[in-house]
């Protein structure tokens, strides 16, 4: 092709999903080779050379007992044009800082000789820590909305979008959720090879461009961790009486604490306003309303707590990204299809 082959790089941890290791491995060797085989359309080639850095150069097993043989450690600081951090397996309210001191110093040093950096899902966290991500706007799994708002808040997370370039000429860029690394793979393609083949690549291997993002994915209630009983509470009682009209209103008065104070206090404990939680809370079950049964939008709608079926279209389509209709067409499919499959 007359192309120069691109070398890549591709981080291992013992935190790492084997499944996005070696998935990101897979479809980078074989871009460039396995449509031209399977069809003989054109000669094969390989645009990437593709191997597996880590801490050291010891084999270890990664995630679920996966083993990994890394081709280099980051002390041979081996030459790189793209380094791809794919998902780590960590908890939503888990610290890493300290955890890899010497790796983070390696990340900025690969950065600053050049190299296109690229994280998946929860690889971003580890952008993170490096301090790369500081004042820019970055994305990761949905559900990582709470560790970074605790640990990393100079980084503008962006949950709604599934790939987000953080640096301007976009030599950082950050995937989505977990198997947000199909659209990073697909993008690099495209990049550095062409769309042509990025299309080609999609084809042998079924993926599937998420256009649609991730708000459709994200779950909008989380139980985060905070110490506020008196706030605890108060989510209790909003999830309880969720499609009462005057829900706030009631809870207000009900408090021993004042307006002003129980509202400061739930939105330094949970993230979110108290009509912030409310709308979460009327949205999502207004989703498994979708999802599962047959209900007009009008009575979904109702049946959330909105009386203004509009306002219900605007406010659902704000947080999923998708209309009812839409996000019904999305799911009830799959619902129907797993119901038809456990019943055979």
């Amino acid at each position: 092709m007359g192309q120069q082959q691109k070398k890549v790089l591709i981080l291992a941890l013992p935190e790492t999903a084997g499944s996005a290791l070696y998935g990101m491995v897979d479809v980078l060797m074989a871009t460039g080779n396995i449509w031209q085989t399977l069809v003989g359309d054109s000669v094969p080639y390989q645009p990437f050379d593709v191997q597996i850095v880590s801490v050291d150069s010891a084999p270890f097993h990664c995630g679920h007992g996966i083993p990994v043989e890394p081709a280099y450690a980051i002390a041979d600081d081996p030459a790189a044009d793209i380094l791809i951090l794919p998902e780590i397996w960590l908890g939503p309210h888990e610290d890493i800082g300290g955890r890899y001191e010497a790796l983070m110093d390696w990340i900025k040093l690969r950065f600053r000789s050049g190299t296109t950096i690229y994280s998946a899902c929860s690889g971003s966290v580890l952008l993170a820590e490096s301090g790369l991500l500081d004042n820019c706007a970055a994305t990761s799994h949905w559900g990582y909305q709470e560790l970074f708002r605790t640990h990393y808040p100079r980084v503008h997370f962006r949950p709604e979008t599934n790939l987000v370039y953080a640096h301007p000429d976009g030599r950082l860029v950050t995937a989505g959720g977990t198997t947000s690394w199909h659209d990073l793979a697909l993008h690099i393609i495209a990049r550095y090879v062409g769309i042509g083949e990025a299309l080609r690549i999609a084809k042998v291997y079924l993926l599937k461009w998420h256009g649609e993002g991730q708000l459709p994915f994200t779950g909008l209630v989380r139980q985060t961790r905070h110490a506020d009983s008196a706030v605890r509470k108060c989510e209790e009682w909003l999830k309880m009486h969720l499609r009462d009209p005057r829900a706030i209103a009631q809870l207000v008065e009900a408090s021993p604490l004042p307006e002003r104070t129980l509202k400061r206090r739930f939105k330094a404990a949970t993230g979110s306003s108290m009509i912030e939680y409310l709308q979460n809370l009327r949205i999502e079950a207004a989703k498994r309303a979708l999802e599962h049964g047959r209900l007009s939008v009008e009575e979904v709608s109702l049946e959330a707590g909105y009386e203004d079926v509009h306002f219900f279209r605007r406010l659902f389509k704000r947080l999923t990204s998708l209309t009812p209709g839409e996000y019904r067409r999305l799911f009830r499919p799959l619902v129907e299809e797993l119901e038809d499959l456990s019943e055979a």
